[in-house]
């Protein structure tokens, strides 16, 4: 089957977070199935191409104030899947991909209906696919056009759409007046299409007008169902409810295991565990913690400094946990207060707490293999990737139960051996705090802590199961369609 995926950014080429991960991995894995596979992406400042060639000269782009014309560039096949580029300077030719440390760019609605309408024209000349797998608000318009502005068209007649949601927290909102600008009809500005308190909301558009609707995990999918998670479209997704399903994102062990790892001192395994030994001594000196006792459990942290991903419980128990046996290890960059929380505790306990404010891939890695546990106490976490490298590499997790946390990790039972991490369920510092110490208590029994390592390092969360899962929802969702223009005749 040819799948076109379409997305905001994707490893090697561009990336701010996980929707690049899985931009870059999940077409490999589908390709190594036998799918033909294609990937759109905006060629950023950022994008380097060895060998760019342009495979679609101009593509006219209407907008209410002027016409645009963009290109198209290709990036070459990889693993069998070949990769496109949208150019178009005027908006990609960027410092960032989406935004200031000011806020967004005023016009991400203008720049993102150019690459999708770009996509749509380039598969006219390329080879128009049998499903376009598109991925979160940016690639929103695409099921929205084909819906409505091309719905006439015949060239996309049986085409159908999966549109993945990897984070319910970004909507792509936008005042009602982007819908002529853009060349939108006035009808989508409705409750029961794209409209949102007053606002266009083009991830809405996206659940309305998409034939399947995937999330990261399987409990993340049952999750924004519901008020507490939903951002207030649990209710078009409950709508939508026999089309919304869960698969868990898988991880590339190509780069993260510990028998391969480039970025550490050594290597080990689960047969041989010597080497973590030495991963976590570098690890304490990449981190200036010199004079701390090595055999006390360090627990990392790698993550964005924000509150959705725990923080706000993090400062609420820190000044007490730095106290306790251990060392924690922290790398990221967010919300000022929580960067200025861990360089105040690193004054007072040099040898307990050490901060790196920035994001390094490297030290990312060594955190990963020299650390005796992992901290990810999400509020919210639609599927999380560190908690899966972290078992591969015997770093036992420590979590909130919810989405995909809740999903890959089990909680240890020393009595009967089984279980791979510590989870906690009520969202507050105390509930942390315990989880935590509990952990702490365990890994104070080497040989079952061991034991404990192990079952994580034997987990298996590659690309192939899940790619499987999305094979069987585009062979649905191919099906529909076919079946879809029959059923209009007959309607007729």
């Amino acid at each position: 089957m040819h799948i076109a995926l379409v997305a905001s950014e994707g490893v090697p080429f561009s990336k701010t977070g996980g929707l690049a991960d899985v931009v870059g991995a999940l077409p490999r894995a589908l390709a190594a199935l036998g799918h033909q596979v294609s990937v759109f992406l905006p060629r950023y400042k950022q994008t380097k191409l060895s060998d760019p060639a342009t495979v679609v000269r101009s593509i006219t782009i209407p907008f209410d104030d002027k016409y645009r014309f963009a290109s198209v560039v290709s990036g070459g096949s990889q693993s069998g899947v070949k990769f496109y580029f949208v150019e178009y300077q005027q908006f990609f030719d960027r410092d960032a991909l989406y935004g200031t440390p000011a806020g967004d760019y005023p016009d991400n609605a203008e720049r993102f209906a150019l690459f999708s309408r770009a996509v749509l024209e380039a598969t006219k000349i390329l080879g128009v696919p049998q499903v376009f797998h598109c991925h979160d608000w940016q690639s929103a318009l695409v099921p929205v056009l084909l819906r409505t502005v091309y719905a006439e068209d015949p060239a996309f007649r049986e085409v159908g759409t999966v549109f993945t949601i990897h984070n319910m927290g970004y909507q792509g909102l936008f005042p009602p007046e982007v819908l002529p600008l853009l060349m939108l009809p006035w009808d989508l500005f409705t409750m029961s299409k794209m409209e949102f308190f007053g606002q266009v909301n083009f991830l809405k558009g996206a659940i309305t007008y998409s034939d399947y609707i995937t999330t990261v995990s399987k409990k993340y999918s049952q999750e924004i169902q519901t008020a507490e998670y939903g951002f207030g479209l649990e209710g078009v997704l409950r709508d939508r409810a026999a089309t919304v399903t869960g698969i868990l994102n898988g991880v590339d062990y190509e780069e993260w295991s510990p028998q391969t790892d480039k970025f550490t001192v050594a290597k080990y395994s689960p047969q041989d565990l010597s080497g973590k030994g030495l991963c976590k001594k570098d690890l304490l000196a990449a981190f200036g913690v010199t004079h701390a006792d090595p055999k006390l459990p360090v627990i990392g942290i790698v993550s964005r400094f924000a509150a959705q991903k725990g923080f706000d419980l993090i400062s609420q128990i820190m000044d007490r946990l730095a106290r306790e046996e251990m060392i924690v290890v922290a790398l990221g960059a967010g919300d000022k207060p929580y960067e200025e929380m861990f360089i105040r505790l690193n004054k007072q306990f040099p040898n307990k707490i050490a901060v790196k404010v920035a994001y390094d891939n490297a030290i990312a890695h060594k955190i990963e293999a020299g650390s005796d546990m992992f901290l990810m106490p999400s509020k919210y976490e639609p599927c999380g990737l560190n908690q899966i490298y972290s078992l591969k590499y015997g770093t036992v997790p420590i979590v909130r139960a919810t989405g995909g946390l809740d999903d890959t990790i089990e909680p240890w039972d020393a009595r009967t051996g089984r279980g791979t991490g510590f989870k906690f369920t009520e969202y507050n510092g105390e509930s942390l705090l315990l989880t935590i110490k509990q952990a702490l208590v365990a890994f104070r029994d080497q040989t079952s802590w061991q034991v404990l390592m192990r079952n994580g390092m034997s987990k298996d969360f590659s690309w192939n199961a899940s790619a499987r899962e999305y094979g069987k929802i585009y062979e649905r969702v191919k099906q529909a369609r076919a079946a879809a223009p029959v059923m209009e005749k007959v309607l007729v």
